[in-house]
């Protein structure tokens, strides 16, 4: 009895430690893994020699010259454009140009029914050579006495009112020709012969493309620098190069929603590459800073009081307080916290701290930054 109970005693045990293996093997193993990955690597092969270096790279500080630069976008816009209608009603009886040609100032673009405006003028003019006759026939009476004043202001009178109408009609006739207002291009023509057209009727657009004018907005702090003759340059997609404009007109007033004021530049646009209504970059380079402190705007560490680079001394990666100036594309300029000749740290910024071990794997300078 005593030996059944044994038995049964080892059986339940050999279980029980059979089941705890099953389940604490995993933790006893993962504790076994975790604690040999925790044991300290040696970053030396000589005990005591310090922490393990960094690498990163260098940047020394040149004088160099700076300018700031405002980016904007704008419009090409023509030089001059007008929608070209009548002055006055009546029936299309000639069209006289190509649609999308060039036309010149004063050239005839289409022409109204003016049959009845020339037969007045007809009459008219046959009426002033008759008073204009019976005019000096009577201011020589006059010179003899043979007449009274007031005859001869009478027919005087007469004829300066035939002269007034004659100058009327032709007027009117000459509403009744539609003329180019200035040197241009013409578009498409909207209307045909035959058709009764008036004032309000749109015949054809003329517009004028060189030079061409860029019209763009700058912040309203700028307002001092900016000034006519101030040059700028701008790029148009698909061109790869930049066109060079200058400054003409600055509105004077500043927008009230934006707080920018709107500025017009001037582009010659001698061979007629560009055509107005394009998207345009502006770019305008303002102040300009001699011998500034300028180092890659990507080394500056950005703190609640304030920003900070580090640099290297001594084999050291050393924090610097830094006050900040202009910014350009890839610099920024430095006001205090740093000095010519100084090595920027440039890379593993995340990774430096005061007085961490450094070894510099490149060094570049001011020049060899900008040619990248």
């Amino acid at each position: 009895m005593t030996t059944k109970k044994t038995f049964r005693l080892f059986i339940t045990t050999l279980i029980l430690l059979v089941l705890a293996g099953i389940i604490f093997y995993p933790k006893i193993k993962l504790w076994f893994l975790s604690d040999k990955n925790d044991a300290p690597t040696p970053v030396s092969s000589v005990r005591g020699r310090g922490q393990q270096k960094l690498f990163a790279s260098g940047y020394v500080i040149v004088p160099t010259q700076m300018h700031e630069l405002i980016y904007s976008t704008g419009s090409l816009l023509p030089d001059e454009e007008v929608d070209l209608s009548f002055e006055t009603s009546g029936k299309v009886v000639g069209i006289y140009f190509e649609e999308g040609t060039r036309v010149k100032k004063y050239d005839l673009l289409a022409k109204i029914n003016d049959r009845p405006l020339q037969a007045q003028l007809l009459k008219l003019n046959a009426q002033h050579k008759l008073t204009e006759e019976k005019e000096f026939r009577q201011r020589q009476l006059l010179e003899r006495d043979a007449i009274s004043r007031e005859s001869y202001d009478q027919i005087a009178t007469e004829l300066q009112s035939l002269e007034a109408d004659i100058m009327l009609i032709e007027a009117r006739i000459a509403e009744t020709e539609l003329r180019a207002p200035f040197d241009g291009i013409v578009g498409l023509r909207m209307i045909s012969e035959g058709a009764i057209a008036n004032t309000q009727t749109k015949i054809v657009r003329l517009v004028k493309i060189s030079p061409l004018k860029i019209e763009f907005s700058i912040p309203e702090r700028y307002t001092g620098e900016v000034f006519p003759g101030f040059p700028i340059s701008f790029n148009i997609d698909g061109f790869e190069n930049s066109f060079n404009a200058k400054v003409y007109a600055i509105d004077p007033k500043v927008d009230i929603n934006t707080r920018t004021i709107l500025v017009r530049a001037l582009y010659l646009n001698k061979n007629e590459e560009l055509k107005p209504g394009r998207f345009a970059s502006v770019r305008a380079r303002l102040s300009q800073i001699e011998n500034a402190v300028s180092i890659p705007t990507e080394a500056v560490i950005p703190e609640m009081d304030g920003e900070k680079v580090y640099i290297f001394k001594n084999g050291k990666a050393m924090e610097r307080k830094v006050t900040t100036g202009l910014r350009t594309e890839s610099l920024i300029q430095i006001k205090s916290g740093l000095d010519f000749g100084d090595t920027l740290l440039t890379t593993a910024i995340l990774q430096l701290r005061n007085d961490l071990p450094v070894q510099l794997d490149t060094l570049i300078t001011n020049q060899q930054l900008l040619s990248q």
